[in-house]
């Protein structure tokens, strides 16, 4: 009798372990977060194995920190955007290395990866210092939401971006700051100044990269700055 039991218990587990797998892979074999992935929220454990499986299918080990991927899965859960796109722009790294990441979790595939300037009073090399506040020309961390596309009088095609954070980002659309392109973000830059130029705390790209990206991420995607916060990151 309580061999049955036993069995008849383990087949019950096989059972659950199975469906959840479907679930998780999905009929095309994907991952989308977070409709195809249940209970993000249920167990540490479990969110950061589905991170996991998302980070390695897209191919971003030594690209981008697993850490930062998470927090930017996390948000992607906790704000639920209207597409399953997300941008994670690393500002740990210098402004001479690619730290703009343009990662699809529905397909679980990375398609676009780009420099990016940080704003010309968070640092020259590196950002190290970040603000919420009018006027600071420094960057803001956190999530955003990417609007619409619209035509900058300054600098052309552009991305609206709006602040989900309260006192971390919330002032992004009164501080005018958007996904731009300019002309001080590339290689030959670099190669002359030894580091990129810098914004006013917009996150700035290529002019050919973000003719690629506005598709991508007009509408509805997410934007995740990550940085190494400092004591004024909330001012």
């Amino acid at each position: 009798m309580v061999q049955a039991r036993i069995i008849i218990l383990l087949l019950l587990m096989l059972i659950t372990w199975s469906i959840a797998f479907v679930f998780y892979k999905g009929s095309s074999g994907t991952c989308s977060i977070p409709e195809h992935c249940p209970d993000l929220e249920q167990t540490e454990s479990t969110s950061n194995d589905i991170a996991r499986i998302c980070f390695a299918n897209c191919n971003l080990d030594g690209k981008v920190d697993f850490e930062v991927f998470k927090k930017a899965i996390d948000g992607v859960d906790l704000f639920r955007p209207a597409k399953k796109i997300i941008a994670i722009c690393d500002f740990t790294k210098p402004s001479t290395a690619e730290r703009l990441f343009i990662v699809d979790l529905q397909k679980m595939k990375l398609l676009a990866k780009s420099l990016v300037a940080h704003g010309r009073n968070s640092g020259e090399l590196m950002a190290t210092s970040f603000s919420n506040q009018m006027n600071s020309y420094k960057s803001s961390l956190g999530f955003f939401q990417i609007g619409q596309k619209i035509k900058s009088p300054k600098h052309g095609d552009a991305l609206l971006l709006e602040g989900l954070e309260k006192g971390l980002n919330d002032q992004a659309r009164k501080r005018e700051i958007i996904i731009h392109s300019a002309d001080y973000v590339s290689d030959h830059f670099v190669k002359k100044n030894g580091r990129l130029g810098r914004s006013h705390g917009c996150p700035a790209v290529p002019a050919k990269v973000l003719q690629n990206i506005i598709p991508l991420l007009k509408d509805g995607a997410l934007l995740y700055i990550h940085g190494n916060s400092s004591a004024n990151s909330r001012s």
